[in-house]
């Protein structure tokens, strides 16, 4: 059976398997903003009101008197007029959160029908919103990503960046030589040609065979279809790659990981985009997170 041809690598591409063995960052200095600015973020009035708040003396930093343009982060303990205030401070780091989608579970905020949405396994964001890099229909499951840059996902999902979409696809029968030969050259769909930039058996007994499929499209339902057009059914269909992230082997379905500013930050090298902010940040706290083993 003929071998697929080699899948681009670059220095990111094992970032779902390096998941599993991540290192802990050096903490980066805290984020800070003008005091002035910060309190009329908390709503207690404009900035020109907070300036003369400060320079009546009225506003105290870590038990000092503040002087105007002083400036604040998280860490820090503001009081006004003796009383403690607590600022909020925009997030502007990129995110970018994996879960492994399980079938049943649609790719949409709001489902007239009530169904499970892959948004209710999120965490919540103050600030920002997760947008879903490519979409996976409802009988798909596999590698979901979520970040909170509209950058980096339209990077990710234009079709002139032609980013790599790999998939385990379970099939009932079995393609033949000539078969892949078409796949790999491009059959025509009833929306335009569609092709597979890499295709090879990977085992199955009985009536049922698994391949590894490699896509640069994102059409509905495009792997799915390019089998049916010879007549072959796909019984599973599981996204394990999405340009340089892979779904870790130990992300068990419904589970989700942060990628931490390490990963992020080749995430966004790889995507030539620069690298945010840096924070360093941890997997999503709850019971259906697995921490990442350190190794």
């Amino acid at each position: 059976m003929r071998r697929p041809t080699p899948i681009r690598r670059s220095p990111t591409a094992p970032i779902g398997r390096a998941a599993s063995r991540l290192q802990q960052a050096t903490a980066p200095e805290a984020p800070s903003e003008r005091l002035q600015k910060a309190l009329a973020s908390a709503g207690l009035g404009s900035r020109r009101e907070m300036e003369e708040w400060i320079a009546q003396g009225r506003v105290q930093v870590n038990g000092e008197t503040a002087l105007i343009g002083s400036k604040v982060g998280a860490g820090d303990v503001v009081k006004v007029s003796g009383r403690r205030v607590y600022l909020r401070f925009e997030d502007k780091r990129t995110r970018i959160l994996i879960y492994h989608k399980s079938e049943g579970e649609i790719v949409t905020r709001d489902d007239p029908e009530g169904r499970d949405t892959v948004f209710d396994a999120l965490p919540k964001l103050r600030g920002a919103k997760w947008i879903a890099i490519g979409r996976l229909d409802y009988n798909t499951d596999g590698l979901m990503i979520f970040t909170t840059s509209g950058e980096l996902a339209n990077n990710l999902m234009h079709p002139r960046f032609e980013v790599e979409r790999e998939y385990a696809v379970r099939v009932l029968g079995e393609l033949t030589e000539e078969m892949i030969a078409q796949l790999l050259a491009g059959v025509e769909l009833d929306d335009g040609m569609a092709q597979l930039q890499s295709c090879f058996a990977a085992g199955g007994e009985g009536a049922n065979r698994w391949y590894r499929v490699v896509i640069k499209e994102g059409r509905k339902r495009e792997v799915r279809r390019l089998f049916e057009h010879f007549g072959l059914t796909v019984s599973r269909l599981t996204r394990i790659r999405f340009g340089p992230i892979a779904l870790p082997p130990q992300l068990r379905r419904g589970q989700k990981m942060e990628l931490d500013d390490e990963l992020v930050a080749r995430v966004l090298e790889w995507a030539e985009m620069a690298p945010s902010p840096r924070r360093h940040t941890r997997g999503v706290p709850d019971k259906h997170t697995r921490k990442p083993r350190m190794r």
